[in-house]
């Protein structure tokens, strides 16, 4: 009897895979949502970084901050959601600048393993552009090298759960219809954007954001604990 990772890997083609960063395939500690738990309780709230995560995990981080103070009491004027961003990215800046971040563990031998067999990597994620280009500088990551491209939130008119960064990279690289796509991210925003993006797979890890059971309340294919476990659904 096929087992369910043959299923899924019998049923698919896959050209593409689109990974989210800090959570899935960096790891940085929840720096990014400390930072931003941080500045939202600077400027006169007081919430736990649960909570944080609950509602803002994989948003643009605009979005996340009117998304957190909205789901837990009335929605802040749009002037202090500009305050608390403007802060946010200062210091996020700063904290990137002399904290200790790390590929994920395997993440360089998972995208490796993938462009040898000719499927391409990209990265995408709720940051802005310049944060994700610093951090993959950090790495010692290059577009071409290590990934085959980068979308950020400030590339698309749409962010998470809307499909806009996926469907920017399949366009990129002239891929045609989502089901020759895989999606892999650490919350339930990435799986709901890899659902609406048509995606064959919309996997979750357990390596950022969200538990495996906030992961499993989004309906992913297939939830993994390391990325290596989901070379086995790629195989061509």
């Amino acid at each position: 009897m096929h087992s369910f990772m043959e299923t899924l890997k019998n049923k698919f083609t896959i050209e593409m895979v689109v990974c989210d960063m800090a959570g899935t395939t960096i790891e940085e500690d929840n720096l990014v949502y400390k930072t931003l738990q941080n500045v939202i309780n600077k400027a006169g709230y007081n919430f736990s970084l649960e909570e944080v995560l609950a509602q803002g995990a994989g948003k643009e981080k605009r979005q996340a901050i009117e998304s957190i103070i909205a789901a837990y009491g009335e929605p802040a004027p749009q002037n202090l959601i500009d305050t608390i961003f403007e802060d946010f990215l200062g210091s996020l800046d700063q904290t990137y600048r002399t904290a200790n971040i790390s590929a994920q563990p395997n993440a360089e031998d998972f995208f490796s393993d993938l462009r040898q067999r000719g499927i391409r990597v990209v990265l995408n994620t709720g940051y802005n552009r310049a944060t994700a280009e610093a951090l993959i500088a950090k790495l010692g990551w290059t577009i071409g090298t290590t990934i085959d491209g980068l979308v950020t939130a400030d590339d698309v008119p749409n962010n998470r759960p809307h499909p806009d960064m996926i469907l920017h990279a399949m366009h990129q690289f002239g891929i045609k219809s989502g089901a020759q796509v895989a999606k892999i991210g650490d919350s339930t925003i990435d799986i709901q954007e890899g659902k609406n993006a048509g995606c064959s797979l919309s996997i979750g890890v357990t390596t950022g954001a969200h538990t495996r059971e906030q992961l499993k309340a989004a309906e992913p294919e297939f939830i993994a604990n390391n990325l290596l476990e989901i070379l086995p659904l790629l195989a061509p």
